[in-house]
Parts: structure tokens; sequence; C-alpha cells
């Protein structure tokens, strides 16, 4: 069994945990939640990990000795907390997902691919073989996010 990193995901302060799809995964293991901008120098180096980008490389499988960032925040908060982190590889996933989230985007540049935290954190995990199991259980609109993207069921 391959021995992965923690995914580390650094969520706003203002983010409303209400409303928040990654709220009830703070206890996994495997991933470790930060608060920006409080606890941003405890996250340490970064070099083994990428961020998503719409513009950057697709990602894939061999991608998998990378550990995965996740920047948890509306789309206008999660600009200024991008520009505080240190240089990160970045990757993108598959153009043909979507979101099964009923939002409006607002600072998105393809609203249709702005998925949810959740579903962009499921498909990272999915795409690089690491443990999806429970990581949809609190999502509301799992069953519309997998049929839309025709994934199965693990």
């Amino acid at each position: 069994m391959t021995n992965f990193l923690p995914t580390i995901i650094l969520r706003h302060r203002k983010e409303n945990l209400k409303k928040c799809s990654l709220t009830g995964l703070e206890g996994r293991s495997d991933l470790r939640f930060f608060r920006y901008p409080q606890q941003l120098e405890l996250i340490g180096c970064l070099d083994n990990y990428f961020i998503l980008d719409l513009s950057a490389p697709i990602l894939t499988e061999k991608d998998q000795d990378l550990g995965i960032f996740l920047v948890d925040g509306s789309w206008n908060l999660a600009q200024k907390m991008l520009k505080a982190l240190p240089p990160i590889q970045k990757r993108s996933l598959p153009h043909h997902f979507v979101t099964a989230y009923p939002r409006k985007q607002t600072g998105c540049d393809d609203p249709q691919r702005g998925l949810a935290s959740i579903e962009a954190l499921y498909l990272s995990h999915w795409i690089t073989k690491k443990d999806t199991s429970s990581l949809l259980d609190h999502y509301y609109w799992k069953e519309d996010f997998m049929k839309i993207n025709n994934i199965q069921s693990s």
C-alpha cells in the first residue's frame, strides 16, 4: 500500500461552516485543516504538494506522490489566500468534470468547472488513487455529482 502525504486544507477564517462542503471531515487522519491567516505559518514546506488551478496541467494518476493542497473559501477570499502562499506546483482537474452544487459563481473564469471544495477534493483523491471513502458522505448533492460526472461509487 502506498503511503500518501496528508491533504492540507487552508480554510479562510470567514468561511461559513454551515455552508462549507468540507464540514464534517475535520476528524479524518488523512486531512489536515489550517485556518487562514492565523495558522498559515504552521503549514510548512509545500515542495511536494500541488494546488488546483483551472489553467494548469491536468492532474493524473502519475501525480499520486504529490500531496494535495486545497484552499477553502469563496472565490474572492481564495484569491487573497493564494497571494499569501509560497510558490507551489499547479494542476487542474480534467475539463469534463462539472459541479452539482447549485449556486451562482462570481469571480470564477469558468463557473461550470468551479467545483465545490468537496467535489474538487473528491476528484483530486480519486484521480491520484487516494482514499475517497466517506469523503462525500455529508455532501447533499453527492448522488447528482456522481451521476453527472459518470463516477461509479466505490
